[in-house]
């Protein structure tokens, strides 16, 4: 026992062995010892040597310790020494690595303990069915573990958590544990489980986490709670960061609106990570379908209105508030109600101020933080991106009827940073200025109409003048030594300016002292950190040349090119050309529309500067590169493709005509095929209906012979009438019933012959002038390199020929249709022929009806007639004394009762 003394803290009686002879003798220990208490004081022993001795413990130890992990799981305290030691193996404590060498090799150590852990991937399921033990001894272990191995090997342990049954929904009930120490540290590990792992990420998201998390913040005091909201809200950004699929679930699950309570103002602990978990649900790299639909949310919900209050809050600190300019700048950023809500914010000051102007203020300002002039810019851009409206509201400020003394405007301030002595203020001016006329002629034409005040006694100039002003005498009027900064910022807003716009290319070549400047430029030998500043010159100059309508005599694209050949040379020209896109900050510009730069030094390259350029590189190169000759053949070409094209846009408008006509075609044919079904059905029901008539009259019909035959006493005539009268009087409702039918019919018909007739005038397509057009089309000399348009015309004709079958189907339809027709009125004609004979036949039983009536009726007045003489007659007889003569009916009910009396006798005699 003298290795434990030694462990311990006994007095040692012999040589003290060294700490790898000790950690053999434990280990072997836990291997052989049959006892459970023994195995637990060697694994405690190894728990306390493992960070001493880790190499030690994990290269011998490593074994047992999983071995004792499987076989002795009904014993806790024993398990949780056991993940206490293979943590602190393959965990690379911090406060312990002073020196940087020392750093490393711990870190080689790690990884390697841990690759020799999970290259068994059984040791990693047997972690997890470890983690549902709800003993804090071996839970909180176990959790600690797990997140060592993932920051050490994550990609390796997140592909075998994601294939184990139940793995990522055992690590998710962490977050329900009551012990929020155990639940902090699970937020911790699902932070490393979900880096980079789409899959992954996708299966925490639908094992409720969005529902766990949100709640955990607000149990904590949402913008109050400190590092575990801070902890919420960085597993949050990894579930949603480039993951579609998570930010639509996300959205549709309303808990965009559940975010608003994290942004009240003065609360400033967690701010700056649910800021950039809002940018992460509107990226610019997001689906723009998603990015849209995100930023309707966060409008609808107030989440704008209340970062706009942020923004203009004071006391914000700096990092916060610029964070928070960079997140309103992505949730307006090509919103056009988000934009619209923007421009109408204003700053709580007196007068207040638009939130617009008081951002640019900060930008223009030097003393502002780098950072934040930056977010401003941005800002300012997502403002005007795909904003024609906003464009030109910003324009119109620098317009001579629009500028107000006594307010400060946008304009105002963009002037003023163009021509500060900050170099930075300058470039920031000229980019968000070449912002308020990206891929808008309109306001490039109007900012041509802006005069400016130079000094005293002079007359003013416009202000793209006194760009090109500026950027000849650069030296002079950049005090602060910055003037490439200042020149790239002019550069490319005059490039941005007069791109596109012929007559902003004239305003430019009118002033005679800019083309001897650029070539000036081009062609001078400049150092390699102004080389690009001579690529942007020769850009300038070659949109000078590619937009150049030919107007000015002296400056024609003719002209143009020779003088660039004889000063510059084209080649030269070419290769000047391309030192702009061969530069780094070019290159990390062109990747991503916020401008993010270490230094100020390094803000030279614009986002949508860089698409301008890559637009145009290659086409300027060829203008330039062509001779007159080529030009000349082109232009011709050019005129014949444009006539090409006017036959193409005629054939397709009249393709396009051709395909609405059909459809109507084939809405009408639908129509009167239904309408059709609709006619055979009705005729079908009024012919049953006229056969049910015709058995109502045959019926009729002999019920009467049968009472003209015999007349009954005058309950059986009172019934016989009652029964005519009533049958008489459901036949005339069905007769009106069937003649408004017939009516309807008639009508429905009508219509189909005035449907039909269109449909005849109609139904032919003017094929015949598009083959006409085609001819035409064939007779234009088309030159030997346009197959292309060839093409097209072959493609018009099968499409045609195509129309023209479709229209002669549509004249077999409509033909069947007018055999139906014929067919449907001759059914009619023999309707309404059998309804006419019906009609008559009503009529005739009518007339029949009043004639038994009216028999009927003489008929009862006879017999009453009869009646009274019969009494009196009797009356008489009883007065003269004599016997009176019963008549028949009297007798024979006497015969009846006598008869009765005599078989009551009888019956009586036989008792």
């Amino acid at each position: 026992m003298n290795f434990l003394r030694g462990v311990m803290g006994g007095q040692p009686t012999g040589p003290q062995p060294t700490g790898a002879e000790t950690i053999q003798k434990l280990c072997d220990r836990v291997a052989s010892s049959t006892l459970l208490e023994d195995r637990r004081d060697a694994v405690r022993a190894l728990k306390s040597l493992s960070k001493k001795y880790r190499l030690e413990v994990g290269t011998m130890a490593m074994d047992h310790l999983v071995q004792i992990l499987q076989t002795d799981r009904s014993d806790t305290e024993i398990l949780g020494y056991a993940l206490d030691t293979l943590y602190n193996v393959v965990c690379n404590e911090e406060e312990e690595e002073q020196e940087e060498i020392q750093q490393k090799q711990e870190d080689d150590l790690g990884a390697q303990f841990t690759e020799k852990f999970i290259q068994d991937p059984e040791n990693i399921t047997l972690l997890l069915t470890l983690l549902e033990e709800f003993d804090f001894h071996v839970r909180w272990p176990g959790v600690k573990l797990l997140t060592a191995l993932l920051k050490s090997q994550c990609a390796q342990l997140q592909g075998i958590i994601l294939v184990s049954p139940m793995g990522v929904s055992r690590l998710m009930d962490l977050l329900a544990d009551s012990r929020e120490v155990i639940r902090n540290d699970g937020l911790l590990l699902l932070q490393q489980l979900t880096k980079g792992n789409a899959a992954i990420q996708k299966i925490v998201a639908f094992e409720n986490a969005f529902e766990r998390l949100l709640d955990i913040i607000t149990e904590e005091g949402s913008s109050d709670g400190g590092i575990v909201v801070e902890d919420c809200l960085l597993l949050l950004l990894n579930l949603l960061k480039n993951n579609s699929s998570n930010q639509n679930f996300f959205k549709e699950g309303s808990y965009i609106q559940k975010m608003k309570p994290w942004f009240e103002v003065g609360d400033d602990n967690s701010g700056w990570s649910a800021q950039k978990l809002v940018r992460v649900l509107v990226s610019p790299v997001n689906p723009p379908g998603a990015t849209a639909s995100c930023q309707k949310a966060m409008f609808q919900c107030g989440l704008l209105q209340q970062l706009c209050t942020i923004l203009m809050a004071t006391g914000v600190p700096a990092d916060i508030l610029t964070e928070t300019i960079n997140t309103v700048s992505e949730v307006i950023r090509g919103s056009e109600v988000n934009q619209d809500y923007f421009a109408s914010v204003n700053a709580p000051s007196n007068p207040p101020r638009p939130a617009i102007v008081v951002l640019l203020m900060s930008m223009v300002n030097e003393r502002q933080p780098f950072v934040l002039r930056c977010a401003v810019l941005y800002c300012f851009q997502c403002f005007l991106y795909k904003n024609q409206k906003g464009q030109g509201e910003i324009v119109a400020t620098l317009l001579p009827s629009t500028i107000d003394a006594n307010s400060i405007s946008a304009g105002q301030l963009l002037c003023g940073g163009l021509f500060s002595a900050d170099s930075l203020s300058n470039w920031c001016a000229a980019v968000a200025l070449a912002h308020a006329l990206q891929d808008n002629l309109t306001q490039k034409e109007q900012l041509l109409r802006v005069q400016l005040a130079t000094s005293l006694g002079k007359p003013p100039v416009s202000l793209l003048q006194q760009c090109t002003n500026i950027l000849s005498q650069g030296d002079k009027l950049n005090r602060r030594g910055s003037r490439v900064q200042t020149k790239v910022g002019l550069l490319m807003l005059l490039c941005t300016w007069i791109s596109n716009c012929p007559i902003a290319v004239v305003h430019f070549l009118h002033n005679q002292d800019n083309v001897p400047f650029l070539t000036g430029q081009i062609s001078e030998n400049l150092g390699e950190d102004e080389r690009f500043v001579q690529g942007l010159c020769a850009l300038l100059l070659g949109i000078c040349i590619y937009y150049n309508d030919n107007s000015l005599e002296n400056y024609t694209k003719e002209k143009l090119k020779q003088l660039i050949e004889k000063r510059i040379g084209k080649e030269n020209f070419v290769e000047k050309l391309g030192f702009i896109t061969k530069h780094e900050l070019y290159s990390r510009a062109a990747q991503k529309p916020q401008p993010s730069f270490s230094t100020p030094e390094n803000m030279l390259f614009d986002h949508e500067f860089t698409k301008l350029v890559k637009e145009l590189e290659g086409a300027i190169t060829k203008a330039v590169l062509k001779s007159s000759e080529e030009e000349k053949k082109e232009e011709e070409v050019k005129k014949t493709l444009e006539q090409h094209d006017s036959i193409v846009t005629q054939y397709k408008e009249l393709i396009r005509e051709q395909d609405s006509e059909i459809n109507e075609l084939k809405e009408q044919v639908t129509s009167l095929t239904l309408q059709n079904e609709n006619f055979q059905s009705t005729i079908t029901q009024q012919l049953s209906q006229i056969q049910q008539h015709k058995d109502q009259y045959n019926i009729l019909k002999l019920k009467l012979g049968k009472e003209s035959q015999h007349a009954g006493g005058p309950a059986e005539t009172g019934q016989v009438n009652g029964l005519q009268s009533e049958e008489v009087s459901q036949l005339r409702g069905q007769l009106e019933e069937l003649q408004r039918c017939q009516q309807l019919l008639q009508t429905q018909l009508a219509e189909k012959d005035s449907i039909i007739t269109s449909l005849k005038s109609e139904a032919v397509p003017p094929a015949e002038d598009a083959t006409s057009e085609l001819t035409d089309l064939r007779k234009i000399a088309v030159p030997a390199d346009e197959s292309i348009y060839k093409e097209k015309i072959a493609n018009l004709e099968s499409r045609l020929s195509a129309q023209t079958a479709e229209t002669q189907t549509l004249k077999g339809e409509v033909k069947s249709l007018l055999e139906s027709r014929e067919t449907m009125e001759k059914e009619l004609a023999s309707a309404t022929s059998t309804a006419t004979i019906l009609q008559t036949e009503k009529c005739k039983l009518q007339q029949e009806v009043q004639e038994s009536k009216k028999e009927q009726d003489d008929l009862l007045v006879l017999l009453a007639d009869q009646d009274q003489k019969i009494l009196g007659l009797k009356q008489r007889l009883k007065d003269l004394g004599e016997t009176q003569i019963e008549d028949e009916d009297e007798l024979d009910s006497r015969d009846q009762f006598d008869d009765e009396d005599d078989e009551e006798e009888d019956e009586e005699c036989d008792e």
